[in-house]
């Protein structure tokens, strides 16, 4: 909270530090621990094909409380992100919503940990809604959008990773990947 208050990095960029920055902080702490074995790969790149009905429980509640918050708080969450001086004179808690926003993130990001792992869950949380960007006229499509784009990479890569024997997690983002290209070449093309 300290950090995005300042306005000298964009919330992006802090995102991107402090994630990686606590990643590397709990693996070091993690090494001082003898008693402490991780599988450091399942851990940073997630072991899908893995998962028990317990994680599947997580997820469930996870998404339907993730979604809950976002139906409540959407309009706030919306005014806050568009004009921050505005939402405030019209007396929405922007610190507020900041806060649970980013509690927001990281219940998800905690959830789908054993998916896709710590290094391609930001990937996940970006690559869809980066792809879904390029084609939504306003916040409620890029949502729908983004959903769209988030299932094409899970079952693509689930599919490729199946067919090709590679691992779950990062076939999955390699897949929102090569769907974001598509999309950026075809609509890019469209506009010349």
């Amino acid at each position: 909270m300290l950090f995005s208050r300042s306005k000298t990095l964009a919330t992006d960029t802090l995102l991107g530090i402090l994630a990686h920055s606590a990643l590397a902080i709990g693996l070091v702490t993690l090494s001082f621990m003898p008693n402490i074995r991780v599988d450091l790969t399942g851990l940073l790149f997630g072991d899908l094909l893995a998962m028990s009905r317990n994680d599947l429980l997580w997820i469930y509640g996870g998404a339907v409380l993730i979604l809950a918050l976002l139906t409540v708080l959407w309009r706030g969450l919306l005014m806050s992100t568009i004009h921050e001086e505005l939402a405030r004179v019209e007396g929405v808690p922007v610190e507020r919503l900041r806060l649970v926003l980013m509690l927001m993130f990281s219940i998800v990001i905690a959830v789908a940990m054993k998916i896709v792992g710590v290094l391609l869950i930001t990937a996940l949380l970006i690559i869809p809604a980066a792809t879904a960007r390029r084609l939504a006229g306003n916040p409620e499509h890029m949502v729908g959008l983004a959903i769209l784009f988030g299932f094409i990479a899970v079952s693509g890569g689930l599919t490729m990773s199946w067919h090709l024997d590679t691992p779950a997690g990062p076939s999955v983002v390699v897949t929102g990947f090569a769907v974001f290209l598509l999309v950026y070449g075809s609509a890019r093309q469209v506009q010349t």
